[in-house]
């Protein structure tokens, strides 16, 4: 359906309650992926890499099960680096482009055996360093990982916050880089395990479920044109 005033609402956007509000009304849905796969005892730098390698332009429930098939024959940077490129690739096929991520993963494995002592250190240069790991994913990683105050933001962190006024970005990379600045840091870990299966379920690329949502009332529903 069209709504007649999209800009119509009733209070102040105020995040603290926007998120405690979120929070409640994504507890039925699944946990984006590399929280998820923390829950299960994958929480080291190495293991929320490699997931977060592969979960890039892959669903989560792929990620996830990509990442069990992996972790299932070789969990360590140790075990990792033993197999060939070929061998990841069929652990992690289900994942968008596998072979690359593939050849990827190892290198990473390789490298962390060789220059870190088989264990990665929580520290952003140093992720970055490696072919395909972009802020997002690094961010992901020290937060979860590491317990390091970083925000990680994907294109579900990124509509929303657009959407909710918070922030008035172009691109993800534009939006980590304002959050940084205005959102309190007690959020910075938490966000990306509260927006993205909010952003899946709820606030939705196309007609999002604003009927349903529990942020309504404070949302002036930026850029929105087709709801539910």
């Amino acid at each position: 359906m069209r709504g007649t005033d999209l800009s119509a609402h009733k209070i102040a956007f105020d995040l603290t309650l926007a998120l405690e509000r979120v929070r409640k009304a994504v507890e039925p849905f699944p946990k984006a992926a590399l929280f998820q796969l923390a829950e299960e005892g994958f929480t080291s730098v190495f293991e929320q890499l490699v997931a977060c390698m592969i979960s890039i332009r892959t669903f989560d429930e792929v990620t996830i099960r990509a990442s069990h098939q992996l972790f299932e024959t070789a969990r360590t940077p140790q075990a990792v680096a033993k197999l060939s490129v070929d061998e990841i690739d069929a652990l992690i096929h289900p994942c968008t482009f596998h072979r690359a991520k593939a050849s990827q993963i190892r290198d990473i494995a390789i490298t962390t055996c060789s220059e870190h002592g088989g264990k990665l250190p929580c520290d952003l240069d140093t992720l970055l360093q490696f072919r395909g790991v972009g802020p997002k994913c690094a961010s992901l990683v020290l937060g979860i990982a590491c317990d390091q105050p970083y925000i990680g933001v994907d294109i579900h962190v990124h509509r929303v916050v657009n959407r909710w006024g918070y922030v008035d970005t172009t691109t993800p990379e534009k939006t980590m880089s304002v959050l940084h600045e205005k959102l309190p840091k007690r959020y910075w870990i938490e966000l990306n395990s509260l927006l993205v299966p909010f952003g899946k379920h709820i606030c939705t690329g196309r007609a999002p479920r604003c009927s349903t949502c529990p942020v309504l009332e404070m949302c002036p529903r930026i850029g929105v044109t087709t709801h539910r």
